[in-house]
């Protein structure tokens, strides 16, 4: 239990890290929004998934997974709504022609 708990963590945190840099690298609003909502939302549930399985089946490890859970429903909604706003106020997504 021990060990799944260490890789669903340490993945958690590597796609956490993945969307950090995401955020940095990527060129636009709408581009930057898709990693911060897809790296976000799996690289907690997988963390709070290890936390769960190192926890035992107690109610902290049910918390933990109603918290999982949670954050499964509110997270793309946010990034979606977000997103929606952006797009109705116009903010412009990049193109190939804006490298040019």
């Amino acid at each position: 239990m021990t060990i799944v708990s260490m890789v669903l963590v340490a993945a958690g945190v590597f796609l956490l890290l993945t969307g950090a840099l995401g955020l940095i690298r990527f060129p636009d609003f709408y581009s930057r929004m898709h990693a911060a909502g897809k790296c976000d939302t799996l690289g907690s549930l997988l963390i709070l998934t290890g936390l769960a399985s190192y926890q035992g089946f107690d109610l902290a490890a049910v918390k933990l997974l109603v918290v999982a859970v949670f954050i499964f429903i509110t997270s793309p909604t946010a990034t979606h709504a977000i997103a929606r706003a952006a797009h109705r106020n116009e903010i412009p997504a990049w193109t190939a022609e804006d490298d040019a």
